[in-house]
This record gives C-alpha cells, sequence and structure tokens, in this order.
C-alpha cells in the first residue's frame, strides 16, 4: 500500500538521546543513534523506500518524563519541540508532530501544550507515561488530580493524547528481578502502560471529559484481550470504582490503537473484532523497530483492502484533521 501515513516515529535531540542506549548493544548502538538523531535524508530514504507519505514525529522514551528538575523538564520539553518544528517546516508533506510536554509542572505542561498546537503546529501531544518529579524516587501517574487542568485543556483544544511507554520504577518491577530479557518493549513496557491506561479509566477521566481523544501502541498494550475479564470481575466486585462506565465503552468511544511494534495478523484481526477497523491506526515504532519490517507485514496482512486503507491512512487523516 503507497501513502501510509505512521505516528508513532521516534526522534532524539542530544539530551534525550542516552534513554535509547541501554536497550541496545554496544555494536548496534552507533547505527541506531544515527537513525534516531536524524530528521532528514535517512528517515525519508525509508519512508520513500517503504510507501510511506508521512511520519507524525516523537521524541523518544522516557526523555522529558524521566527529568526531575521541574526547570531542566521545561528546558529540554521546548527545546525538542523547537527542533522538530524546525524539521517539519522543511518537509511539511513529510512530517507532523507530536509535543513533549514537562508533567513535572502542570502548569508549565499547560503552557506549553498551547505553544505547541498553536505556534509550532504539533497536531498532538506524546507523554511517555509517569513523570519523576523533583527527585528521582518521586513519581506521578495521571490519573493523579493535580492533572485534571490539564487534561481539560487537552479536551478543549481537541488533539490526540498518545500514552507511550516507559518502564516501571525501579520499586515497582521487583518481580523482573534477574530476568533483564523481560525488560522493555519485551515485556514491562506494556504492561506498565497498560496499567496506566487502566488508571485513567478508572479513576473517572473519561466521565469528566468525554471528548478527550487517546491513543494506545502496540495494537492496545495488550488491552484489547483482557479487557471483557477486568471489567467483568469490577462488575462484581465494584469496590467504589469512581468511573460511571464499564471500561470497554471507554475503550470504544475515547481510545484509538497504533500498530507499532506489534507486526501479528491474529492479534490486528483480534483487535478488529473488538472495536473495529475504524478505530486501529498504522505505525512502525522507527527506528526502535525497522519501517521495512512494519510495512511488509502491514502491506500483505490478510485483511480487506477497504480496511487496510483505514487503518493506513484514513483514519489517521480524520482524527488529526490532516490536510
Amino acid at each position: 500500500m503507497l501513502h501510509k501515513i505512521g505516528l508513532e516515529e521516534h526522534f532524539a535531540i542530544p539530551e534525550t538521546l542516552g534513554c535509547s542506549e541501554k536497550y541496545f548493544p554496544k555494536e548496534v548502538w552507533p547505527k541506531f543513534s544515527k537513525h534516531i538523531l536524524d530528521l532528514m535524508e535517512i528517515r525519508i530514504n525509508q519512508m520513500d523506500e517503504n510507501g510511506m507519505e508521512m511520519m507524525i514525529l516523537s521524541l523518544n522514551s522516557p526523555a522529558i518524563q524521566a527529568i526531575y528538575d521541574r526547570k531542566e523538564a521545561v528546558e529540554v520539553a521546548k527545546k525538542a519541540n523547537d527542533i522538530m518544528a524546525e524539521a517539519i517546516a522543511k518537509n511539511p508533506k513529510r512530517f507532523r508532530g507530536f509535543a513533549a510536554l514537562p508533567m513535572q509542572d502542570p502548569d508549565a505542561a499547560i503552557m506549553e501544550l498551547h505553544r505547541s498546537v498553536k505556534e509550532l503546529g504539533c497536531v498532538g501531544v506524546l507523554v511517555n507515561g509517569y513523570s519523576q518529579i523533583d527527585s528521582q524516587d518521586e513519581y506521578k501517574y495521571l490519573d493523579d488530580p493535580i492533572y485534571r487542568p490539564f487534561w481539560a485543556e487537552v479536551e478543549k483544544l481537541d488533539v490526540p493524547f498518545y500514552m507511550h511507554p516507559r518502564e516501571p520504577m525501579p520499586c515497582n518491577s521487583k518481580m523482573l528481578a534477574g530476568h533483564p530479557w523481560l525488560d522493555g518493549a519485551a515485556w514491562s513496557f506494556g504492561v506498565e502502560t497498560a496499567t496506566h491506561t487502566l488508571r485513567l479509566m478508572c479513576s473517572g477521566i473519561f466521565d469528566e471529559f468525554p471528548n478527550l481523544k487517546y491513543i494506545l501502541g502496540h495494537l492496545g498494550e495488550t488491552l484489547p484481550f483482557c479487557i471483557w475479564r477486568t471489567a467483568n470481575r469490577i462488575r462484581k466486585e465494584n469496590r467504589g470504582i469512581p468511573a460511571k462506565r464499564a471500561l470497554p465503552e471507554y475503550m470504544e468511544q475515547n481510545m484509538w490503537l497504533t500498530t507499532s511494534g506489534q507486526f501479528r495478523t491474529a492479534a490486528l484481526w483480534n483487535t478488529i473484532m473488538e472495536f473495529g477497523a475504524d478505530r486501529i491506526l498504522f505505525a512502525t515504532d522507527f527506528p526502535f523497530e525497522e519501517v521495512k519490517d512494519a510495512c511488509v507485514w502491514f502491506d500483505n496482512c490478510s485483511i480487506s483492502e477497504n480496511d487496510r486503507v483505514k487503518i493506513g491512512r484514513d483514519n489517521i487523516i480524520k482524527l488529526f484533521n490532516l490536510t
């Protein structure tokens, strides 16, 4: 399929590059770092070779969310957004962008949200999970009451919010001790991000802000496969949950799911059966995954051509109001 649009396509700046180094062997790191820092030739060549018309760019993880000094987080977020905006201005037909935000300071995050959308032309927001605040060991999830004004502004601006993974805090990941092969994208990313999303759903965020547009990568971080059981147990053991509706309703009405890093046709079928092709968006997870792997799989997976065009392009144009 030609003219695909991908929307989990990462870049880094020197200040955030080191966040990704731990996930790669030493012999692979030089090539990877070259690719993730590039916002021109390497990236565009890969798009051209694989039938991609556009990438919606986003900063790598955890990046801003791991900078616990509030002032530094604000400064690095602004710098990253400015660098991304420069790349978009040079190639407006090939790139759009998600804003990076300093969630350590909700007021500053709101200011940068408005600047990024209104002045820089960002089409959405991407946050890498929870944020560390003031010290390495202090952190907050986005269901915390301090973020209610932020969610209100996201809804008012009517831009999609992408919840991107990061690893659990060390104090929350002892079950993986001695099993480093389960860190990161192999397992812990998905568990952490699914749990964060469940916290948001259960907290009543989508009741208070019913028009929020919320995106999850990797075909929903396992939630399409287990949300029924979670909702069923909550229905039978309510325990005072603030959410007013069944959890699958929030997924059906407020959430979109991407194919990033999850190039498995059976998993895609299941997600389509649960939530419909209109709720699924193409993404590669470049450069953590290969653009070619994502595109060859998607171009040839056994779904209808109508669904392929929806997922690969049309749903994204509609959701982000792209011209």
